[in-house]
């Protein structure tokens, strides 16, 4: 390109006499396209910065809450590792860099604070952080030697640290480690979890699942206990598998109504190396709840009689009843609806829906009917309970709107099911084993026995498998097929509210015996399991809902509000505004958007920073509607006591930025091998000429002056 641009300059030049001035534009127009071909070899401009001041040796000492742990050996002793990074500190054994490096010491993570099992007040997270200590010293720092980090490794907060790890290994500057601590767990049970829902029913059991990690080398047998202060509420006897979790739940039966601070806590053994672990502390409300209930179904067999008898006598309950008879005028009675409530405003008032053996057709349901209760479903957060019977009338549902929430794929080639000569029986899944749907009895190993022990059927709905997303809590005991066991009880969400499959007609045999003690309680848990989260806040005319309903920070919570007007009827484009406090006492507007659908459901969702309690507001003005309720954030335990070291990502860092990771008895042989380290190179500055402004500048100011002076030189 350089010698076409020559020789058509020296054509130009010889055509023109030769005068001076076509000269001087040829060769300024050389000169620019010169420049533009140096540029696409991308040249740069390097400059060597000498450095005149020591290099800078850095010292991260580790002060988060893990270096509390006892299982540093110091001469006779075990000690703590902050104790013996306390030791080492007091003997400066940092001395031996002073000649000839400036050594700056510096400590990172939050100070240890192991005052609380459950630190719901607590203002902000707790943890180690590697990324942020070693990225907020390669910022500020411009003349590092090396790095030198006396910790654990905990690392339990923010990115990896690898990735910082790369940029140090760029700048040629190496990390040592010290590793403080051992690499296996110190002997200890610790309560790591307690998840307890919002709020529980007055007079029904509540379930509190907890998680109990066991580093001790042997089985234990202990018992958990529910206290409120000194007051025992509830116990139940455990037995811990060695070096292992157990995750398990505990049983309530509250006597009053209120809010109350609770706290678990089981017995700490001989041989614990921590004794202040065994207990968490967490709040949960009781409340009295009215549940409103639609049962659908087609003819009064004795499925539907002994579940509408149940649901009516349960004080808990608000029970209606549709039966929708092909041939015949609906039923009446008491609590009985002349026709399905087939509009929003009716139907929203629904917790739970249950459809028996009935389908979308003439004298039945309606495409708009399917097309409701799916809405509700999805939108308001209501159950829905398919329980299909002989005449096969499920199967019409799979050509509507429901068919997307069926658990199941139904075998459409056998309407009328499958029936067998001997009676089967509902055999629980690994899942079913420990649901709280399917608990009879707070011992699993006795809740099996009960199943095992309860009243079988002769007849089931045909089903080819469970579909995705599906929990299967029980199978059928004796039928299977290619896809494995055939599922007959089975639960799966379906948008912000829940769907149970239940295959067969035969729940109403396990009164044998025993009266309602098991079908009564089953059908209780499910109604309630399933309208739980329609209950979580509300007030007349507006109730709010949210997910997950125990947060932590950093937990995206998301919040949807049902708004009903003064009608009843759901509102539709309303103005719905929000407000949070958060513990610190900062305000902030939510923005709630209308979710499609016209069921007057407004969402929004918001991100917590800091734990506590979460004060919320939401209104519509023009309809007199407000709520206000509190969303507890907790505040996750990241540093934990009796942990091993974390040597591989510390082995890692070095290993990219080629130092070395040790234990704490070659502390003083890595201080000997930073000391001889060769001072870190001149600074080298690079200008990147091709990409550079002022470059491509003065490119394009020669070829304007080449363009004006042929102009004025009349070559143009």
């Amino acid at each position: 390109m350089m010698v076409l641009s020559a020789w058509l300059g020296w054509s130009i030049w010889q055509r023109n006499g030769r005068r001076g001035k076509v000269g001087l534009l040829e060769l300024l127009r050389f000169a620019a396209v010169t420049l533009l071909a140096f540029t696409f070899l991308q040249p740069e401009y390097v400059r060597l910065i000498e450095r005149t001041e020591q290099p800078q040796v850095a010292i991260l000492n580790d002060l988060s809450g893990s270096m509390l742990t006892r299982d540093v050996v110091s001469t006779n002793e075990i000690i703590t590792r902050s104790e013996w990074l306390e030791e080492q500190t007091k003997r400066e054994y940092w001395k031996p860099l002073e000649t000839g490096s400036e050594v700056m010491i510096e400590s990172f993570a939050a100070p240890p604070d192991l005052s609380a099992t459950n630190a719901v007040a607590q203002p902000r997270e707790i943890g180690t952080d590697l990324t942020a200590a070693l990225s907020g010293l390669i910022e500020q720092q411009k003349n590092l030697k090396a790095v030198l980090m006396l910790t654990d490794g905990d690392w339990n907060l923010g990115p990896s640290p690898i990735g910082v790890a790369t940029r140090f290994r760029d700048q040629e500057i190496p990390i040592y480690s010290i590793v403080t601590g051992q690499d296996q767990p110190i002997a200890d049970l610790s309560l790591e979890e307690v998840t307890a829902p919002a709020y529980g029913l007055f007079g029904e059991q509540i379930a509190i699942p907890f998680t109990i990690q066991s580093h001790l080398p042997r089985d234990v047998s202990t018992e958990i206990s529910l206290m409120s202060n000194r007051e025992v509420l509830a116990s139940k006897k455990i037995t811990l598998p060695a070096n292992s979790r157990l995750r398990d739940s505990i049983m309530w039966y509250p006597r009053e109504v209120g809010e109350f601070s609770l706290r678990l806590d089981f017995p700490v053994e001989v041989d614990e190396a921590l004794r202040d672990n065994n207990s968490a502390d967490f709040h949960i409300a009781v409340r009295v709840v009215k549940l409103s209930v639609l049962v659908v179904d087609s003819q009064p067999r004795w499925e539907y009689r002994f579940l509408r008898n149940a649901l009516a006598r349960d004080p808990g309950v608000d029970l209606n009843c549709v039966l929708l008879h092909p041939k015949i005028a609906p039923g009446g009675g008491r609590d009985y609806l002349s026709s399905f409530p087939g509009s929003r405003e009716m139907l929203s008032r629904y917790d739970v829906i249950f459809l028996g053996d009935v389908g979308v057709g003439e004298h039945q349901l309606s495409e708009s009917d399917a097309e409701l209760i799916k809405g509700l479903v999805e939108q308001q957060g209501s159950g829905l309970v398919f329980m299909p019977g002989r005449r096969g009338n499920h199967l019409s549902l799979m050509n509507s709107e429901l068919n997307e929430l069926m658990p199941v794929v139904l075998d459409d080639e056998r309407p009328k099911g499958v029936g067998m000569n001997n009676e089967s029986v509902l055999t629980l899944s690994n899942l079913g084993r420990g649901h709280l749907l399917t608990r009879f009895d707070a011992d699993e190993m006795v809740n099996d026995q009960i199943w095992k022990m309860l009243p079988g059927f002769y007849w089931s709905t045909a089903v080819t498998k469970s579909r995705p997303g599906t929990e299967v809590l029980a199978v059928h005991s004796e039928l299977r097929n290619q896809f494995g066991r055939i599922p007959l009880l089975a639960i799966r969400n379906a948008g912000r509210g829940k769907v149970l499959f239940m295959g067969t007609d035969s729940a109403w045999r396990w009164r044998r015996g025993v009266e309602d003690k098991f079908h009564y309680r089953f059908w209780s848990q499910v109604a309630r399991w399933m309208a739980h989260k329609r209950h979580l806040a509300e007030k007349e005319g507006i109730r709010l809902s949210f997910t997950p309903e125990t947060p932590k920070v950093g937990d995206r919570v998301f919040m949807q509000a049902t708004v009903l007007d003064e009608a009843g009827f759901p509102l539709e484009d309303g103005e719905v505004n929000g407000e949070i406090i958060s513990p610190g006492g900062q305000g902030e507007q939510l923005e709630l958007t209308e979710v499609e659908g016209g069921w007057g459901v407004y969402s929004t969702e918001f991100l917590p920073q800091e734990g506590g309690a979460y004060q919320i507001k939401i209104d519509a003005p023009e309809h007199d509607r407000e709520l206000e309720t509190k969303i507890v954030v907790s505040l996750p335990k990241r540093e934990k006591l009796g942990r091993p070291v974390n040597r591989p990502v510390l082995a890692e860092i070095a290993s990219i930025t080629q130092g070395e990771s040790a234990n704490t008895d070659n502390l003083d042989e890595i201080i000997q091998k930073i000391s001889v380290l060769p001072e870190p190179q001149p600074a080298e500055l690079r200008t990147r000429l091709w990409s550079n402004p002022w470059w491509g500048g003065t490119i394009l100011l020669f070829l304007v002056i080449y363009w004006t002076g042929r102009k004025l030189a009349g070559l143009i």
